[in-house]
């Protein structure tokens, strides 16, 4: 018996509790979070990023995706906590396990402030039938942690009005417009990208993204809007900065209080509104909340700016591809280490400030598993045979980058070459897309994926998400997906990524992931893309015969305007490499 498992259990025995609910989530339904919300990880052993524990009186169980099956059930083996395996058939839902588990009558436990709302509702409609009833303001973390990481509190800072076109008091008189449209009488901003974006400000609170600990109210009236976050974190100019721009600060917890205490309308988005904030009202509206497509539509500055990022960006990851074409394979270079040196040279760029998010790196069979992550368990010795698929991003003050080249680093199979071609024919496709304004996402997706389902191949995975300016590397409400369900339109000013991908297990992964920034096409009045990654695809995995010439002057064009761009960067000997690297096929 797991000793902190048993630990809970007397908590919940304490208080009357059948079972409780564990996800991985902070306050803000966070795709990354800090270390004081690792309860899951500290309960169960299981340090993957991905995860939802469920724990009953006499049961355990956590739940978690393809990516960490081999690391969980190693990590598991030796405790009293049974392995669900998300997307087998044979795996029960969670509320499927909770409805088979919990008697009638009894109370489902859990901290309300890192359940998110719509996963609340569905348990409640779930667990209706047998008249569960819920206990949501129980923080087990306090209780059973002895040695707890506290609340992060970094330092914020505020961007320029070289990065910003709109200021903090007119993205609030927009945001003001649209409560009024909607009815409502506040917006509670919960998700913490959409804070710093409305703010102009960024923070260091969450790994791998540049954002800060708070809730954002803001009202349809002329009322100050209210800012709930620990006060150190703000320096006494961007605290004086944001009392002129009509902006109250208040304590992280008062959220909560000033909720209840709020007699009007409140407008919550579910995906990103903890179940705690929303249960204690009766006027509530709950849909997706406008700060969402404001910020995916990139003003002139952002554009600008993710501009000048990509080309440094590009220019570190081409120099990594020369290294490791050239170089690498000479020395003893892992997965692990070629990450650390990719890292380097992007660390050489101005403006850098860090990942955006933990760096794949996956060689041979490895690149297989969709989102691999190296341990040193797994960590494999890179050869000079076979690909390794590089799926890495980083953040720069003026932008945020996210980027997949598979590369090729000795002999490889004629089958390893036609499926490396057919999905570069794919991404080709998606890059020179032109579409009438209204197009979502699932409609172009068949473009990225007509090479391979012509030859019977396919992806389980979506081919396009948004990107933020400086905040998460994955944005809605835009995707490009032949799955999405109410995908929104894409429009001019959204960064979204373009990546197909081809993996066979056993052998070998392959993935091609730009991204492309969504602009007016002049000719036709529709949309296009433009590429913003300037990284050439390494030509000794292509076979010609597999591309359309349409598809082969894209790529031509393509990397022209790669060489264009990085070799005026360069050194004689790297513009000699670059020149070689992109000549037409």
């Amino acid at each position: 018996m797991k000793k902190e498992i048993e630990m809970l259990r007397e908590v919940m025995r304490s208080k009357g509790i059948y079972a409780t609910v564990i996800p991985t989530s902070d306050f803000h339904g966070s795709e990354y979070i800090g270390e004081h919300f690792k309860l899951r990880e500290y309960l169960s052993g299981f340090t993957g990023s991905a995860g939802t524990l469920a724990v009953t009186l006499d049961k355990a169980a956590l739940w978690t995706d393809g990516r960490y099956f081999l690391q969980a059930e190693r990590e598991l083996s030796n405790s009293c906590i049974t392995l669900m395996k998300m997307g087998e058939s044979e795996t029960p839902t969670i509320d499927k396990f909770l409805i088979d588990e919990m008697p009638e009558n009894s109370v489902l436990g859990f901290d309300g402030r890192t359940v998110l709302c719509v996963f609340a509702n569905r348990l409640q409609k779930s667990l209706k039938k047998k008249n569960i009833s819920f206990l949501s303001e129980i923080d087990f973390g306090e209780l059973v942690w002895k040695d707890r990481p506290p609340l992060s509190a970094e330092p914020v800072f505020m961007l320029t009005e070289k990065n910003c076109a709109k200021t903090r008091a007119e993205k609030i008189d927009l945001i003001r417009a649209k409560i009024k449209e909607e009815n409502a009488d506040c917006l509670v901003v919960s998700a913490l990208d959409e804070t710093a974006w409305t703010l102009n400000l960024r923070g260091g609170d969450i790994e791998y993204c540049p954002l800060f600990l708070a809730f954002l109210m803001i009202f349809s009236d002329n009322s100050p809007s209210k800012l709930f976050a620990n006060k150190t974190i703000f320096s006494r100019e961007i605290a004086e900065k944001l009392k002129a721009d009509n902006i109250e600060i208040l304590d992280y917890n008062d959220i909560y209080s000033e909720i209840s205490a709020f007699d009007k309308t409140l407008w919550f988005d579910e995906n990103t509104a903890n179940f705690r904030l929303v249960s204690s009202k009766k006027s509530v509206i709950q849909k997706p909340s406008p700060v969402e497509l404001m910020k995916a539509i990139k003003d002139s500055a952002e554009i600008s700016c993710e501009k000048n990022a990509h080309i440094r960006d590009g220019l570190a990851v081409t120099r990594f591809m020369k290294w490791l074409k050239s170089s690498a394979v000479l020395e003893k270079v892992t997965e692990i280490s070629a990450a650390e040196k990719l890292e380097e040279f992007r660390k050489l760029g101005e403006n850098y400030l860090g990942q955006s998010f933990a760096p794949i790196m996956a060689y041979g069979e490895h690149g297989a598993v969709v989102h691999y992550s190296a341990t040193e368990e797994t960590n494999a010795e890179i050869k000079p045979r076979g690909m390794l698929l590089s799926d890495t991003g980083g953040h720069y003050l003026d932008g945020t980058t996210d980027i997949t080249r598979t590369f090729v680093l000795g002999e490889i199979s004629e089958e390893e070459k036609r499926a490396f071609t057919l999905v570069l024919a794919g991404h080709l496709n998606l890059l020179i897309a032109k579409f009438p304004k209204g197009t979502r996402g699932s409609t172009l997706d068949y473009a990225a994926r007509e090479p391979l389902w012509q030859n019977g191949l396919d992806f389980n995975h979506g081919t396009g998400h948004g990107v933020g300016f400086l905040l998460n590397v994955h944005e809605g409400p835009q995707r490009i997906s032949c799955r999405a369900a109410n995908d929104a339109p894409l429009q001019e000013g959204m960064i979204t990524s373009d990546e197909p991908g081809l993996y066979i297990e056993g052998k070998f992964g392959i993935r091609h992931e730009s991204l492309l920034l969504c602009e007016a096409d002049n000719e036709t009045g529709f949309l296009k893309f433009s590429p913003l990654t300037l990284v050439p695809f390494d030509r000794e995995g292509i076979e010609k015969k597999y591309l359309t010439s349409r598809q082969i002057e894209t790529l031509n064009d393509y990397h022209a305007l790669v060489f264009e761009k990085l070799s005026p960067l360069m050194n004689e000997e790297e513009k000699e490499w670059l020149r070689k690297a992109t000549e037409p096929i």
